[in-house]
């Protein structure tokens, strides 16, 4: 069984006839935003989902997650028709459909690592071509961090921000 994708109005009609939209982004992201309604249970505790036999719509940002995990969707549908929406939050938002936004929750633990090396990376640049080379070292260090991050599945960076007082 492969999950069909559904267009955001095609999610829209199933939800209002009584399907459950589960969104797979973790807690921080749904926190920020998420569509009306929508059960988060992030990616990584998707064994934990329960449900009462509605169809199922998954969801995630853009529709990447969903669509590189669909083995994982099925597994835990039980046969009940399941289906992805198709782009995401991202393409619900453009079709006009409501979100829940608050912007007092702090941006997401990727998005705060993606600035934070982006910042640290620049300025070991900007500091080795104007003040001394070794400042190049830097850049160096953020690139093997990011490199571990990728291979491995930790990220020191994102570890640590997520203990920061505004992510609290």
């Amino acid at each position: 069984m492969t999950l069909a994708t559904l267009s955001p109005a095609d999610t829209r009609a199933a939800i209002d006839a009584g399907a459950s939209l589960v969104d797979i982004r973790s807690a921080d992201e749904y926190a920020r935003e998420h569509i009306p309604g929508a059960r988060n249970v992030p990616l990584d505790r998707i064994g934990d989902l329960s449900h009462d036999g509605r169809p199922i719509v998954f969801h995630c940002k853009s529709g990447m997650r969903t669509s590189a995990n669909t083995k994982r969707l099925e597994a835990v549908t039980d046969g009940i028709p399941a289906y992805i929406l198709q782009g995401g939050i991202d393409a619900w938002r453009q079709a006009g459909l409501p979100t829940i936004t608050d912007r007092s929750q702090p941006l997401e633990i990727m998005r705060q690592v993606q600035i934070t090396a982006g910042t640290m990376v620049l300025t070991g640049v900007l500091l080795g071509l104007f003040v001394s080379p070794g400042f190049f070292g830097l850049s160096a260090f953020v690139g093997v961090g990011l490199m571990f991050a990728g291979v491995t599945g930790w990220c020191g960076m994102a570890t640590l921000l997520r203990v920061m007082p505004w992510n609290r």
